[in-house]
């Protein structure tokens, strides 16, 4: 499984988790097993992530709406982009992973399940954040 599916993987659990907002341990392996995922490798990659983007949630929340426009609140973003941004800001901060690729498959997941208008905005967001954080 290559790293662009187990980060589609990621945003859809993450998703999920959102809209239930319960982020217990039984939904993520339930989630595991509706989508028939049996490496464990890859579920404890996962399930990591998912804790440690819930343990900075605050601090990426901060990161999303710093580089907001200033007519722009947390609450007027969709549930999908807040997700696909959380995913970002985790993977290009905490996690190291060169900006360019994270931007450039987050701005494929947003055309892939957000709205028109998700990719764009997606793209500038996380622009400001590679700005502001020095990540070039």
């Amino acid at each position: 499984m290559n790293k662009s599916t187990i980060r589609e993987i990621t945003f859809k659990l993450l998703y999920s988790l959102e809209v239930q907002k319960n982020y217990e341990e039984e939904n993520i392996e339930l989630f595991f097993q509706d989508i028939e995922l049996k490496s464990k490798q890859i579920k404890l990659q996962i399930s990591e992530d998912i804790k440690n983007i819930k343990d900075n949630e605050s601090e990426i929340l901060n990161q999303i709406s710093g580089n907001l426009k200033t007519e722009w609140k947390l609450e007027r973003i969709s549930k999908v982009n807040i997700v696909l941004l959380k995913l970002a800001i985790y993977e290009m901060i905490y996690k190291n992973i060169p900006y360019k690729v994270v931007i450039n498959e987050v701005v494929e997941l947003a055309k892939k399940y957000g709205e028109d208008a998700s990719s764009s905005f997606i793209n500038g967001v996380l622009a400001s954040v590679v700005k502001k954080n020095n990540l070039q």
